[in-house]
């Protein structure tokens, strides 16, 4: 066989084995009940926002139209905020006792924490009553017994909270992540954004993630993320992960390595999340983060390497004058697309004409991940004003 032609039958193997995979995974992915049950525990919303006005007023309007959740309360921290979050959500949360905001100050995080790591431990030592960074127990059963934590670009349906408190116990895990429906409105968002919930669901053995202790295994959305307070506080809170960048998936490793379990879930029908407004803040919203995703320069190189030679590979195999290899690549860049398609119909995501791109979708995320990497090195990460390591 000659040699392109047998790397488009490798690359077409490859998707189509993704796609079986992802088929596999969404008859396994966990659904919150629904209608959901009524809540009989403590719970506590726990939002961190800085810079966070167009969106603030929206985020604290979902969580104050939450319904069976009689012992409900929501602290939002404004992490000093230059751009009026504050007097928003103070505004938002008028009249409403549940909800407390708090203001975060303008000083800058400990050294070894990042911003995002530091205002969430702040939220949870509030409602835990705790010390940070060390500080003796709280009394038992002081505080909620379950935490949400929610970012400040997410609206939540009015049964989220129940549902997603009633998946955590009928599971028996101690963490998980209901992937919220991402909106994507630009050509940049619609590009990128639906890799994220396809990435795990075609990548990620959802039935073996969530019996693993295995960090590999771990994946997990900070957007809207539901841990047992207790197996919090055995995992060593944030102050476990202070540092990291991707704080969401590295809380719960620690929560797996004090031998708890959890995994993500389908959250679509909770929560919505627009992560960003356009291409330029997709841009500075994934290179913040991407260099740190695969632990290594390396792992991120052979990462991009695989997804292209499965997604890419392929539909450049079209362009072949030998018609083999034209026939290998449809069969291959066709496997790609019915995967996105059946992420997107899964997730409330726009199947066509979307998944079409999904060989340029997978060579932006490559570039996205390249720049990261190279932004990295320079020391010229920033996220919302805040230098990053």
């Amino acid at each position: 066989m000659k040699p392109w032609r047998a790397a488009v039958a490798l690359g077409a193997l490859l998707a189509a084995a993704g796609t079986v995979h992802t088929l596999v995974n969404l008859r396994r992915l966990l659904v919150p009940p629904s209608p959901a049950p009524a809540c009989d525990e403590r719970v506590a919303v726990l939002l961190p926002a800085r810079d966070e006005a167009p969106r603030i007023a929206a985020a604290i309007a979902g969580v104050r139209a939450q319904r069976a959740v009689p012992s409900l309360c929501a602290v939002v921290l404004d992490d000093g905020s230059t751009d009026g979050t504050g007097t928003l959500a103070r505004a938002a949360a008028e009249g409403d006792a549940r909800v407390e905001v708090l203001d975060g100050g303008g000083a800058p995080p400990p050294e070894g924490w990042l911003g995002k790591t530091w205002a969430c431990a702040r939220l949870a030592s509030h409602v835990l009553h705790d010390e940070l960074p060390d500080g003796d127990p709280p009394p038992a059963g002081a505080g909620p017994d379950v935490l949400v934590f929610l970012d400040a670009d997410v609206v939540l349906e009015p049964d989220a909270v129940a549902a997603a408190v009633a998946l955590l116990r009928s599971s028996g895990l101690d963490l998980v992540s209901p992937y919220p429906r991402q909106e994507a409105v630009t050509a940049a968002e619609r590009l990128v954004q639906p890799l994220l919930q396809w990435s795990w669901l075609t990548t990620v053995p959802l039935g073996l993630a969530a019996r693993s202790p295995r960090p590999s295994f771990a994946v997990a959305n900070g957007q809207l993320l539901v841990v047992d307070a207790a197996a919090y506080r055995r995992a060593g809170g944030h102050e476990a992960v202070r540092g990291e960048v991707l704080d969401d998936v590295a809380l719960l490793r620690a929560v797996l390595r004090s031998g708890g379990r959890g995994t993500v879930a389908d959250g679509t029908a909770l929560a919505t999340c627009r992560m960003y407004d356009g291409g330029g803040a997709l841009v500075e919203g994934y290179t913040k983060s991407l260099w740190s995703a695969f632990g290594s320069k390396p792992g991120a190189a052979a990462v991009a390497a695989v997804l292209s030679l499965a997604y890419v590979v392929p539909a450049l195999g079209l362009l072949s004058r030998d018609p083999r290899t034209r026939a290998i690549g449809a069969v291959g860049y066709g496997a790609g697309v019915m995967g996105r398609v059946l992420v997107a119909r899964r997730t409330g995501g726009r199947a066509w004409p979307d998944a079409l791109t999904h060989p340029a979708s997978v060579t932006a995320f490559a570039g996205l991940t390249a720049l990261s990497w190279r932004r990295h090195d320079a020391g010229a990460l920033t996220w919302k004003g805040r230098t990053l390591p």
